[in-house]
Formats: C-alpha cells, structure tokens, sequence
C-alpha cells in the first residue's frame, strides 16, 4: 500500500530547515521512494538539500521554488526568512528515476537528455507509467517534446518554478543538482493510478477572436488582424492604454485567454503577462497564429471552489494515499488575503490524506485523449492511488 508523509519548516537556516523537514516527513514510513521538496528563494537550496540528506541518505529528490508560500494540512506555510515543505512517498511497488539538465540553446534536445537520463537512473530501457516535470517558465513545451521523443506520449503533470516577484530568482532542482534555467523529470514506474485533474475552471464568454500574428511563441502581436490589447481591452470592457505593462497580468487573472484541443475536452489557458507599447500581449505559454482564442472569466469566489472541486474530481477516479496539487501562483495573487479559504477547501476535500500545494508560474497536465499540455493560471492536481 502506498504511505505518504508532509513535512514542513520555517527555520532561518535552510540547512536546519531541511533536518526539520525530513524528520516530520519520514513519521511512519519505513523505505521512502521519492521527497517532492519545494522551497523558498530565500534559502540556499544545497543547504535545504543537504539538510534532508542528512536525515534520508539515500532519497531521490525532486522540485523546486514555490512562489510565496506552500500550503499543507496544517496550513500556509510562509515566512520572511523562508519556508519549505516536502511529500514523501513511500510503496514498495513503485520505482522513481529522477534527473535534471540545465537549459541551453536546444530545449528540445536537453529534454531528450533528462529523459534518458531518467532512464538509466530508474534502471529502465521503457517508458514509465506517469511522469513529473518542472521547468523554468520559458520552454516548457519543447522539453516536453524532447522527453517524448524518449518515451512516448507518456500523461505527465506538474508546474513551472517560481519565485516571488517574477525576477528570476526561480531554482530547480534533482538531487543535488541544482539550476536556475532547465528542466528536471521524475519518472513513476508503478501499476497504481495516478490521476491528474487539469483545469482553469474558468467559463467561456461570447468573446472569440483568431490569432492572426505571432511573436517569438509567446508575444500575441494581433487577433483579426488588430493589436491583440486593443481586441483584449474592448473584450473586458477596458482601455488598452490602462493595461500596460504588469496592469494586464493583474486585470487578466479572473479574464485570462484560453485556446481548445483538438478534441474541445480541454481549455488550456493563456495568462496574460503584460501589455506592451505596441499593443502586443505577451503571454505566459507558447500560441500559434491561426488559432481560436477564447476570453475566458470567472470571479474569486470561483478560483478558491476551484480548488475543491478539482480534488472532488481525483477521488472520482482513485482513492488516493497522498495528494500533489500544483496551483498557479497567479491564481494566488487573485485570491490575494482569502487564500485560507483555499486551505480550507483542501483540507475538507483531502479528508486526512497527507497533501502539499505549490505555487507554480506555469502548470503542466493532460485530460481525457488530451495531449501533455503547458498553460498558466491553472491547477495540474494529482492523487496517487493507494
């Protein structure tokens, strides 16, 4: 059967931090398989690192910087000086092989290089059941492209690092390798399910436009042949002149921009981040012209029920034994000083299970004949069967 454990701290030293983190985490279980740890910019993440390893050898680690805080069953978890957090999980089924790679100027051949790397760490030569990944938030679709050159269209879930003010300061890490800009992957071998809800939950609205001009992936230049924030602006009944630079990743949090698959079962979402002199929109994820964009909206109210109802959604599907539930930190900045009602909701639906919530700048899953998706202001929650 599958156990799992959270443990937390705030301590100032990070490497102390990271003892008082595995010491809590390990209560009640025997042979851990992997420690998801997930931290603060302000701590030195080899000390954080280091101090797990001094309390579990031999633990493959994987994760990286969560934007502000984490949440866990006991609650939110911040502090000025740092915090961190980790969910262990332990089953004597289930094999993990975990690997890192700093970026460069070929993303999609690193993701080849993790995946293979994951592979021989696993000692493996297929494919694993699921798989984890977290990036920085810049090239996350083209890793995903290099690690399923490996293995296949393998169902992944997971989220991008973060920091807490969008300057970079974000760090991924896979043992003891650490990195700024890269990708790292924890392939699961196991015959349980894991099920992963990925969703915006937010509601379309009558506002569709065609992406009719595209910059470097992520800038929208224009829809129907205008400048993307004047078409954006009149949508949300605003001036472009007032969403300017970091004005539009604020005003769009509860009116985002999201695009279909193939199939309509799943609205990816595409944050907007800032508007530009020209009327561009950057964005958050990678677009293509000749696509249907859709203005998405729902309120506070509907970002915090949100939350529960994805993890409704997972105990539909499994009964799980630990819970990994990958929220956009973006989504936090909208939900602003009601975030304990987001604790709430997790505690009430996770019903005693252990669980950990990350605060991500971009969030990775898939749903139904989906294919893996990238997209930003959403939720990527897992259950781990039992």
């Amino acid at each position: 059967m599958l156990k799992s454990n959270v443990g937390y701290s705030t301590l100032e030293s990070a490497i102390e931090a990271g003892k008082e983190i595995a010491k809590k985490a390990k209560v009640g279980l025997k042979n851990p398989k992997i420690g998801m740890l997930f931290t603060s910019v302000d701590y030195n993440q080899k000390e954080v690192i280091d101090g797990v390893k001094s309390v579990i050898p031999n633990l493959p680690i994987v994760g990286c910087t969560s934007s502000g805080a984490i949440i866990v069953p006991d609650g939110i978890i911040t502090g000025d000086k740092g915090f961190g957090g980790m969910l262990l999980i332990d089953d004597k089924d289930l094999e993990i092989g975990i690997a890192c790679k700093e970026g460069g100027k070929n993303p999609r051949e690193i993701g080849r290089e993790v995946a293979l790397e994951a592979l021989n760490k696993a000692k493996k030569d297929y494919a694993p059941s699921f798989y984890y990944m977290v990036a920085s938030p810049k090239e996350e679709e083209f890793y995903v492209k290099g690690i399923q050159d490996v293995i296949g269209d393998v169902p992944f879930f997971g989220g991008s690092a973060a920091d807490n003010d969008l300057t970079g300061k974000w760090q991924i890490f896979a043992d003891k390798e650490i990195v700024d800009d890269g990708v790292a992957v924890a392939f699961f071998y196991t015959d349980k399910e894991i099920e992963t809800v990925y969703t915006g939950s937010y509601e379309e609205t009558e506002n569709v436009g065609i992406i009719t001009k595209v910059d470097k992936d992520r800038t929208i230049v224009e829809i129907n042949n205008k400048p993307a924030l004047e078409v954006y602006a009149k949508w949300i009944g605003k001036k472009a002149s007032d969403l300017q630079g970091g004005n539009l990743l604020v005003a769009s949090i509860t009116k985002p921009l999201g695009v279909k698959d193939a199939l309509g079962d799943l609205i990816a979402i595409r944050h907007p981040m800032a508007g530009n002199p020209d009327n561009s929109i950057s964005v958050g994820n990678k677009v293509v012209t000749n696509t249907a964009l859709i203005q998405m909206e729902t309120d506070v109210d509907g970002l915090i029920k949100s939350t529960g109802k994805a993890v409704k959604e997972i105990k539909k599907e499994v009964d799980a034994g630990a819970y990994f539930l990958v929220h956009c930190g973006g989504r936090k900045i909208g939900i602003g000083d009601r975030l304990n009602e987001v604790h709430r909701e997790l505690v009430k639906q996770t019903d005693g299970t252990p669980f950990i919530t990350i605060f991500t700048f971009g969030e990775y899953g898939y749903k139904n004949h989906s294919r893996n998706t990238c997209g930003g202001l959403m939720l990527s929650f897992t259950g781990f069967e039992k």
